[in-house]
């Protein structure tokens, strides 16, 4: 190279964790605010800022993206509340009713309870949520084949719809004083239903 001439800079490689986490966190949104059927792989590049061809080198399909964002939704109810012991699990369930949303609901909660209209995307929402239910079941002391058999099951899955029903009333009715509550003030009432249900005598 002679003196005065610029040398050319190396192309920058791309991030590949940082945007494989870009089109997770573009789809997540979308998915929870248009549905599954209405959102297009393009709409999710475009939100993420990045090539639509990067979709299917990373998730393989706008189906296996579908099934990445409901992996990562479970993944953030587990790290906030089914891998807590049983007596934090209610600031678990308040803190993830009063998080991060959209149009008013918290995002992986509505992902998860949102219907896609596409058989194969419901049949891995509906495994997830098992799965995310047997981890809370398993905090109060429940396992496959054990004693209790499905009634601890049963009592977490009734947890769990309780958080997504307070999550529902206290957005989309304006119901108070449901809807103006806190976090803090939700975790006494909490505790008290985590307690009934699932709390060993």
């Amino acid at each position: 190279m002679t003196t005065g001439e610029t040398a050319t800079p190396p192309p920058r490689r791309r991030d590949a964790a940082k945007t494989r986490r870009l089109l997770l966190d573009a789809a997540i949104q979308r998915f929870t605010r248009d549905g599954y059927a209405a959102t297009t792989v393009r709409d999710i590049a475009d939100d993420a800022g990045v090539n639509v061809a990067l979709i299917s080198r990373y998730f393989r399909s706008k189906e296996g993206l579908f099934e990445a964002c409901l992996t990562s939704s479970v993944d953030e109810l587990r790290r906030n509340t089914g891998e807590t012991p049983l007596s934090r699990t209610p600031e678990a369930i308040a803190r993830q009713i009063a998080g991060p949303c959209a149009d008013g609901l918290p995002y992986h909660l509505v992902l998860l309870l949102r219907s896609s209209g596409d058989e194969g995307a419901d049949r891995i929402r509906l495994g997830l949520l098992q799965s995310y239910s047997e981890r809370l079941a398993a905090v109060a002391g429940w396992s496959p084949g054990s004693p209790e058999g499905d009634d601890l099951l049963l009592r977490a899955q009734v947890v769990l719809a309780a958080a997504a029903g307070i999550a529902l009333l206290r957005t989309k009715t304006g119901l108070g004083p449901l809807a103006q509550a806190t976090e803090e003030d939700l975790v006494p009432p909490l505790r008290d239903l985590v307690e009934a249900l699932l709390k060993k005598n």
